[in-house]
Order: structure tokens, then sequence, then C-alpha cells
């Protein structure tokens, strides 16, 4: 396997980059986040085309959302780079992305949702591990919105472990390790069948999503294992799943759709952390790297390997 593509780690001093990959976000909510990262130490600033807004939803043309990209990772004083917000809109950056550029200058790209796109593609071609968390308008514009625990861990390159505190919970017991991949399952279904189809198979995967009914929940699983994704998966993890209900429905209809659907599994299959599209503070994650689940009474997820360089 090779070696994972790590940037130095990033000191709470840092000047970071924020910048719309995906869908136009509100100025207010990006000033209000970039307040909270000064509030922290770190230094923002805000790429050119941030605040674009259009063509439709778009925070401008993919040329210009790509310039804004390439020039965060090309410029030395730039230590990590967060997103104003996800959306949609990432997918049209991927056949321009310059993989030579960003594989020169690793640095932490946070996002979630429509990123997951951009996070995954980076990981499998060029080993640059994807921070799977925090956002500056969903997340940082808000109280609690930032998991500020392992947001440090990841960012200091030190291991760390969740657990019920973060909404991690068992639903089949077991235990696991592998290398720990995912994100928004409905971006890892529509790239099926691309150029740019994720590399699930054998790995710890982590999968979330907001406002999805449990049958189609149930739909995309059954689409990433026609597809043979989901082959050799040593071990299961499912986000908080916000608003992930049958209207009139069981509360506990998705868990129930979900153990249905995994009954001839035998790996561990946890639920409920909240990473990604979550209520409260967005829990960081660094696909790439080792991890273990147990999912055993006091279920947790331990991140053995860091994401940066030391």
């Amino acid at each position: 396997m090779t070696a994972l593509l790590k940037s130095p780690a990033v000191p709470q001093d840092a000047c970071v980059a924020v910048l719309s990959p995906a869908s136009a976000p509100m100025a207010e909510r990006v000033e209000s986040g970039m307040q909270a990262l000064r509030a922290l130490g770190y230094t923002p600033q805000p790429t050119e085309f941030v605040l674009a807004r259009g063509p439709l939803f778009f925070a401008g043309s993919p040329q210009m959302r790509l310039d804004d990209l390439h020039g965060a990772f090309a410029d030395e004083e730039i230590r990590a780079i967060f997103s104003s917000r996800g959306g949609y809109g990432s997918n049209y950056l991927l056949e321009g992305l310059d993989l030579d550029l960003l594989a020169a200058n690793p640095k932490p790209l946070f996002g979630f949702s429509d990123l997951t796109a951009l996070h995954l593609w980076l990981l499998d071609q060029i080993q640059m591990p994807a921070f799977h968390g925090p956002m500056i308008s969903p997340d940082f514009s808000r109280a609690d919105g930032v998991h500020l625990a392992s947001l440090r861990a990841a960012l200091a390159g030190q291991p760390y472990t969740l657990g019920a505190a973060e909404g991690l919970r068992v639903l089949h017991t077991g235990q696991a390790k592998g290398v720990l991949y995912g994100g928004c399952l409905s971006i890892l279904t529509a790239l099926l069948g691309t150029p740019w189809e994720p590399q699930t198979e054998g790995k710890l995967l982590f999968l979330e999503d907001v406002n999805a009914k449990p049958y189609q929940i149930d739909r995309m699983l059954w689409q990433l294992r026609e597809a043979g994704k989901l082959d050799g998966v040593p071990g299961m993890i499912f986000g908080e799943m916000l608003d992930c209900a049958q209207p009139g429905g069981s509360a506990t209809l998705l868990e129930e759709v979900l153990l249905h659907f995994f009954e001839d599994f035998d790996g561990p299959i946890a639920i409920g952390l909240r990473s990604g599209h979550v209520s409260r503070q967005n829990v960081t994650l660094t696909f790439g790297v080792e991890a273990e689940l147990n999912a055993e009474k006091g279920t947790t997820l331990k991140l053995t390997e860091a994401a940066v360089a030391r």
C-alpha cells in the first residue's frame, strides 16, 4: 500500500484559506465562521471567489473555483483549507484538478457532503488524507457547531478516540481494523460508473447522509453492494443520519433497515457518529488512516494513525 501524502502538522496560529468549491455561501455566515476561526487563534484568508454567486447555484464558474483551490494549495503561507459550505458543484472540478500541484503541496482540506467527491478522488489518486469535518457556514458560524477536540487532534497529528460522547453506539457487535474511508452516501453512489468512482472495497467504511428516507438509504446501499463496493469491508460506521426518517414511521425504522440489509454481514456496525451533516459539534474524521472499530457495550472508533506529519 502506498504511503499517505501527509502535510506538516498545523499549529493553532496558522494561516488558513477559506474557499467555496461548490455552492454559493451567505456572506454573513462566512464572516461569522471566520470570526470563530480567529477566536481559535487561526488567521483565515478568504480566496478571491469565496463569495461568488452564480451561475445558477454555484459559487462561480468551475474555473473560478479551481483557481481558488489551486491558489490555496500553492500558497506557502496557507497551512490548511476550509470549505465555506457544500451544496452542489464540486464534481465539476474533478476533471480540471492539477494533481501534480496538489501532490507537491499537500494540505488538510476540510469539508463534507458535496466535498466527498474531491476528498475521495484526492485520496485515491495521490494518497492525500481527507479531512471530513466542519465547514465555515454550517458549523463554525454557529455556537457549538464544531467538535474542537477532534479538530485539534487531527491537525496536530495526535491519535484520538471517539465514542458515546460523539454519538457512537452499537448496531451489531464485533471488532474491526482497517483504513478509514467514506463520506456522504449520496455522493458516493452518484460517483459510481464515472471515472471518479470511489475505492471503498476492503475499507473500514463511514457513511452518512441527511434528509434521506430509510428506503432511500437501503436503495443506495444496495447500489453500492451490487457494484461490488462493499466487498471485503470489515466494519461499518454510520453517521448521525440527521432527519433520515420516514414521516409517520417508527423512530427506529432506519436502524431496522440497516440491520435487515446487513443481516449476513459478520463485521461490527455502529451508528450515530456526529461527523458531516449533524445537529451539533461536527467531529473531524481523517480518511486514509488506520483505525479500529470496537462495537461492543462501550462502542469506540480509534484513529490510530496521524493524517499529518508530526
